[in-house]
């Protein structure tokens, strides 16, 4: 059970940073999704969506290693 949590947790992210990617795509082609009125900040927004959904999971992969002592010295909490 723990580890269908743990999948859905990163699945959710994963996600948004997928959806950043294709509207910045979208962006580079001229396709101009609904929600957004301009190009420029389709691209931002799809940026901003996918830089956080990669520091979720960054995050999430740094936290459940310094709970098992798998990491370098220099990344453990002081």
């Amino acid at each position: 059970m723990k580890r269908l949590i743990a999948f859905l947790i990163l699945f959710i992210p994963g996600a948004f940073a997928a959806y950043g990617i294709k509207i910045m795509r979208d962006m580079v082609f001229g396709i101009l999704q609904p929600p957004y009125p301009f190009l420029w900040l389709q691209f931002l927004i799809g940026l901003l969506i996918t830089i956080g959904g990669i520091a979720f999971i960054a995050g999430f992969i740094l936290h459940r290693d310094r709970k098992q002592n798998k990491v370098q010295s220099r990344f453990n909490k002081l």
